[in-house]
């Protein structure tokens, strides 16, 4: 085994030590040296939503301020590259790259993040059904909602409505 320290680059002061074994080391080292690998490799579920302004190839400040705006409005519909592109007046390519050096995701994974995040806070409300919410929150049906929501926040829509009735009966 073999230990490396990796400075996550939205957080310069944030070290992370890796453990690693000695058939896949080279691979992995390879793999953690790429900026864009980054987030896959320690965790899709641990994105705050916060851009990383001023990043090389990134947005800049006023449209990464646009699209944020843009999308926390529209996030529960059905959204396009192209017309979230549109908004920073770049083609559907460069806009989905600039987005992801600014914020350390694709847009797709953003946006799906947002709507997890509203459907959580929606769970609370237990005379809501869950298809209702799925709804609600974008997704195209209870099954992709269930599918995501255990996906990226490893719980069913079902066990967070639990976990939050539990944790509300405590206080």
């Amino acid at each position: 085994m073999r230990m490396i320290t990796i400075v996550l680059p939205r957080e310069p002061k944030t070290r992370v030590q890796v453990e690693l074994g000695l058939a896949g080391a080279r691979h992995q080292e390879a793999e953690l040296r790429r900026d864009d690998d980054l987030p896959t490799v320690f965790s899709e579920t641990d994105f705050d939503g916060r851009p990383l302004l001023n990043a090389k190839g990134g947005l800049s400040a006023k449209h990464t301020r646009q699209v944020q705006e843009f999308l926390g409005q529209n996030f529960s519909r059905k959204l396009s590259l192209a017309e979230m592109a549109a908004i920073c007046d770049l083609s559907a390519y460069h806009f989905a790259r600039a987005f992801s050096k600014t914020f350390g995701v694709p847009p797709h994974q953003y946006v799906l993040g947002l709507r997890l995040d509203f459907a959580e806070k929606l769970l609370v409300d237990r005379r809501m059904s869950i298809t209702d919410i799925a709804d609600l929150s974008g997704f195209s049906s209870q099954s992709h909602f269930t599918t995501m929501m255990k996906k990226y926040r490893n719980a069913t829509p079902q066990q967070v409505r639990a976990r939050q009735g539990r944790s509300q009966a405590n206080e």
